[in-house]
């Protein structure tokens, strides 16, 4: 893989690994600046050098190419560091050479390539690209949804439930640290507590996540029993919910910090009580408006007259005209539902529904054919929809067949 690959994936976990002892050459030469370069010009000068002679980008040249691009490190190294710069300044390299390894382990101080580099290379990279940083082990708990049915009354009026949610809460026994009661997490014996470790492939080294305590640099040696080293265990929380009126299918109220609980510390997730309102047997709701049909007798269509219907509130009168027919709406002002996110009260659209009697006795078959004698014998002024109906129906199949 190429080092231009890595910068433009942004892989912070490739660290060059090998050094060796360099010529002795001037490290400002080396470098290309004076000998008064502040630091900004050391990085950006060894950037460039680093870019330029990398061995992977000199394949065809690896061996000067190589050369070079270890002299650029090593001067770096040297210049980088105030006391090093400062004994090199005034000694030269036998100012330095005791801090420098002789053979190809690398420099006998015992610094970390992938420290250095990963200083330089930091914003490349997006980040440290050498040292690594241990994973955070706290977490926020997990949020919850719990489904709640009202009646519609309950939703438009509003009311408080109590809900019973299953759920993950710390453990009371070793409060959520995971470890048995009296002892603690201890550092990681794989990664030393830095939460990675460092595999070898060839020029590179690779690191990643400690595979023993998952990037978080500690392991509970001695787990604790309730919750098995979890920290968290389940159980279930019982709670009183405020319903605020005038919710709907698909409502959501939100109960901050009452979802799962955090794990090491981290904060609680939240819970999302969902509304879902039960059918009724009269109303049906859109919006702010309720719907309900309202089946009225015959005699009452024809005549006109006053019913009763009922509403969220109780019973209300309502006038019903003459000659009144059915799917006819009327709407009654102000008798709807009062919408949770505010705006006017909604109405309530009552549907007239004409019922034709049944279970006529002889006198009474008896007085509607007399009626349905008189009506028909009226012409169409009695039952104009029907005479248009049927008009129409006449015109369109005069049409197919003229």
């Amino acid at each position: 893989m190429f080092f231009s690959d890595l910068g433009y994936k942004k892989n912070r976990r490739f660290l060059l690994a090998v050094i060796y002892v360099m010529a002795k050459e001037d490290f400002y030469k080396i470098l290309g600046v004076t000998k008064n370069a502040s630091d900004a010009e050391l990085k950006k000068s060894y950037k460039r050098l680093a870019m330029k002679f990398h061995p992977d980008r000199n394949t065809g040249d690896s061996g000067p190419a190589e050369q070079k691009f270890k002299e650029a490190k090593q001067a770096y190294e040297i210049l980088s560091d105030p006391k090093k710069r400062a004994a090199y300044d005034q000694f030269g390299h036998a100012g330095v050479e005791q801090g420098m390894g002789g053979g190809p382990g690398g420099f006998g101080g015992g610094a970390d390539f992938g420290d250095i580099f990963g200083d330089v290379f930091g914003d490349i990279f997006g980040g440290a690209a050498g040292g690594g940083r241990k994973r955070s082990n706290v977490q926020a708990g997990a949020d919850l949804r719990y489904n709640i049915e009202l009646t519609l009354e309950e939703a438009v009026a509003g009311t408080e439930a109590s809900v019973r949610v299953p759920l993950k809460v710390v453990c009371g026994e070793c409060k959520g640290s995971g470890a048995k009661k009296g002892s603690s997490p201890v550092t990681c014996s794989t990664c030393q507590g830095h939460g990675q470790v460092r595999m070898q492939q060839g020029f590179f080294s690779v690191q990643q996540a400690c595979p023993t305590c998952r990037g978080t640099g500690s392991q509970i040696k001695d787990p604790c029993r309730p919750c098995r080293g979890q920290g968290r265990v389940q159980d279930n929380k019982t709670l009183s919910v405020k319903v605020p009126r005038g919710v709907d299918n698909g409502d959501r109220i939100r109960l901050a910090g009452e979802g799962e609980a955090g794990v090491n510390g981290g904060p609680a997730g939240d819970l999302y009580v969902q509304i879902q309102v039960k059918e009724h047997n009269i109303f049906t709701r859109d919006g702010a408006n309720l719907f309900c049909d309202v089946p009225i007798n015959f005699p009452t269509a024809c005549l006109g007259g006053v019913i009763e219907v009922p509403t969220l509130n109780g019973r209300v009168k309502l006038k019903i005209p003459a000659e009144s027919q059915t799917g006819k709406l009327f709407r009654l002002r102000g008798k709807g539902v009062k919408p949770v996110r505010g705006g006017a009260v909604g109405d309530l659209l009552c549907k007239v529904q004409i019922e034709t009697p049944v279970r006529l006795t002889k006198e009474q078959k008896v007085l509607l054919e007399k009626l349905k004698d008189s009506l028909l014998g009226g012409g169409k002024q009695h039952s104009p929809q029907e005479h248009g109906w049927t008009d129409g129906v006449k015109s369109f199949f005069d049409k197919l067949t003229g």
